[in-house]
């Protein structure tokens, strides 16, 4: 059935009135199901390695989107888009909107939207990231790149942040760019609201309250999207980058800078370039595509600086009807001035902090809509590092540290077998 069809329908059986407005707004209903099987394993705090299996779901979605004309080749813009979990049918982080969500005005100049969105150095994952299996599961490149796992206030650079404004530039020659900011307030969020005395301030909740915060508090310093406390201290999160892309060659930078996000005085800095060449076929039957990137973060903290480099390299290899990812990461140790043994994220300062994640994975579309898709990932934790999969964490040991006493084992090194099937709709 045609997808703006079943999109009125769907808005039909809400309200006619609704029904005869979508008919002209060019309603579109989208989504994809990506689930797969996998064989995972790491250390435990016991010292065992167990491998397990699991079902998973991998940025599932369910979204409907539309577009107005206004006149003039101005365009008015919406979309409400939703996480899926096709493994349990139900999960806290599915809810309506629960995905990129906004409104907005496009034109000939550019786009400018309002809502919930990824921020701009997300846009450089396809330009290194693993494409062919679409940025996400287990496999996802963003493990030890810009601290994918970690929520924003506590320090990750790839989450998807609330209460945002966004520019998007239109093509010049292949350039495009973008701006956003999100200023971390507490809509939505109220339940940070303490009642007590001494009230709750600019650092975080006052530590003589005995009031705990309501069950659905997601943390003190307001998760993704900001809270009351981050109010207090004018937090906010601003990002931006400037994307080539022009036949063979795609390359990118993008910055992103939290403003007090973590605590008063504590601010998160990022850097990241990216670049691509695609070599087109270079014999019969196969295709070669490298790319690289290079990382530089800073974290302020009580002691001192935190600081830590990344790269990586990747390639992809179209063979046989399908396509090839190949992958190695590198995080370096956590270094600055800071104390050893301080932590933001899974970022830890001192020795035996470094880690390595690689991978291989095979990829191969049944049809325009349905993807197959396998690999095997590693992450290689050196004794005192602590990083897990961006998507779908696996519980590791962590307890370890440079000055651990007593038979404490090693930090875990997750791994990784899937085998998955995506249907896009």
């Amino acid at each position: 059935m045609n997808k703006k069809l079943v999109a009125l329908a769907v808005a039909g059986a809400f309200a006619l009135p609704l029904a005869a407005q979508a008919q002209t707004a060019n309603v579109t209903l989208y989504g994809r199901l990506n689930m797969d099987f996998e064989f995972v394993k790491g250390k435990q705090t016991d010292g065992s390695d167990p491998t397990v299996n699991r079902v998973s779901s991998n940025s599932s979605r369910l979204g409907v989107r539309g577009t107005e004309s206004l006149g003039g080749g101005l365009n008015a813009i919406f979309q409400i888009e939703s996480n899926v979990s096709g493994d349990t049918g139900n999960a806290a982080s599915s809810g309506l909107a629960s995905r990129e969500t906004f409104v907005g005005l496009q034109g000939s100049w550019g786009k400018a939207t309002i809502g919930k969105f990824l921020m701009p150095l997300d846009d450089l994952h396809p330009i290194f990231g693993n494409a062919p299996t679409l940025t996400t599961s287990i496999l996802s490149t963003a493990a030890l790149w810009a601290y994918g796992p970690s929520a924003k206030d506590a320090g990750g650079f790839d989450a998807r942040l609330g209460n945002s404004i966004r520019y998007d530039s239109p093509n010049w020659a292949g350039f495009t760019g973008a701006l956003q900011y999100s200023t971390r307030d507490s809509s939505g969020d109220t339940q940070n609201f303490v009642s007590c005395t001494p009230p709750v301030t600019a650092t975080g909740p006052s530590t003589a309250c005995t009031t705990p915060l309501a069950a659905s508090a997601t943390s003190a310093n307001g998760g993704d999207n900001g809270n009351h406390v981050s109010e207090l201290r004018h937090a906010w999160v601003a990002g931006g980058n400037l994307i080539y892309a022009n036949g063979p060659w795609q390359a990118g930078v993008a910055f992103e800078k939290n403003k007090e996000v973590r605590g008063v005085d504590l601010d998160d800095t990022d850097w990241t370039v990216a670049v691509a060449y695609d070599f087109g076929t270079i014999m019969q039957g196969f295709g070669l595509r490298l790319a690289g990137v290079y990382e530089k973060t800073k974290y302020e903290t009580p002691s001192g600086d935190l600081k830590r480099d990344f790269w990586g390299v990747s390639g992809t290899i179209p063979v046989g009807g399908g396509k090839i990812y190949l992958f190695y990461g590198r995080a370096g140790e956590g270094k600055g001035g800071a104390a050893d043994g301080t932590t933001v994220g899974q970022l830890v300062k001192g020795p035996d902090t470094k880690a390595d994640q690689y991978e291989v994975s095979y990829s191969y579309s049944l049809s325009p809509r349905t993807l197959l898709y396998s690999g095997y990932v590693k992450i290689n934790n050196k004794c005192n590092a602590k990083y897990t999969f961006n998507i779908n964490g696996y519980t590791i040991n962590t307890s370890h540290a440079f000055n651990s006493v007593g038979d404490v084992p090693c930090n875990g090194k997750p791994g990784g077998l899937v085998f998955g099937i995506v249907h896009f709709f």
